[in-house]
């Protein structure tokens, strides 16, 4: 759920542990749908890319995608894929590819260190309240910058996601025992969840060259 309920949870770990099934689920759904989708989507060079875009339609962001604008999304591209895709190859995304595109971004969105997004809590789970509204302000300036460096495509869907970060309240009810801190293994999988996060949203390195 992309806004967890932000009644009273016994304890960190009660708060944690609903926080953190939602979108690793969703993401375990997406991810083979996903990586299907891509092997049955089209690859375009960039001149059609460009002209395709010249004459824009509400698919263009699917049908002209450059998958490198997230690392975990052009890792994908390029295993299923293989040597159709390089440098200046762009995708004509499959429908079941653009499906689980779109499901790659929710589950992003709701994975964002803010407030009462299902990641904001896996951040109070792990460092508790106070703590966990430092990480999301600074998160909420990060988007920012994010969106800002972003292709023209793509810009304006981190935009509206840092707009609306700024209109979620940067905090919930603290958990009943808000001392008490997480196990290993509850630390661990907050840390993994954050490291797909930033898979999803950072680009590749152009070093990499495809």
């Amino acid at each position: 759920m992309l806004l967890s309920r932000c009644g009273p949870t016994p304890d960190r770990k009660a708060l944690f542990d609903t926080a953190i099934s939602g979108p690793i689920g969703g993401f375990l759904v997406t991810l083979p749908l996903l990586f299907w989708g891509l092997t049955q989507s089209e690859t375009i060079d960039e001149a059609t890319a460009m002209s395709l875009r010249e004459n824009s339609n509400s698919l263009e962001f699917f049908t002209t995608l450059n998958p490198r604008f997230s690392l975990l999304l052009s890792v994908l591209a390029k295993i299923a894929l293989g040597s159709q895709l390089h440098s200046g190859i762009y995708l004509n995304l499959h429908p079941v590819a653009i499906a689980g595109l779109i499901g790659l971004l929710v589950t992003a969105f709701n994975l964002i260190p803010v407030g009462q997004l299902d990641g904001g809590q896996i951040i109070h789970g792990m460092l508790g309240q106070n703590q966990g509204i430092l990480v999301g302000q600074i998160t909420r300036l990060l988007m920012f910058i994010l969106a800002i460096v972003q292709p023209p495509l793509i810009q304006p869907i981190f935009l509206i996601w840092a707009i609306i970060l700024l209109l979620i309240p940067i905090t919930c009810n603290p958990a009943l025992n808000d001392v008490t801190e997480l196990d290993n293994k509850r630390d661990f999988l907050g840390l993994l969840s954050l490291l797909l996060l930033l898979l999803i949203l950072l680009p590749l390195p152009k070093g990499l060259g495809f």
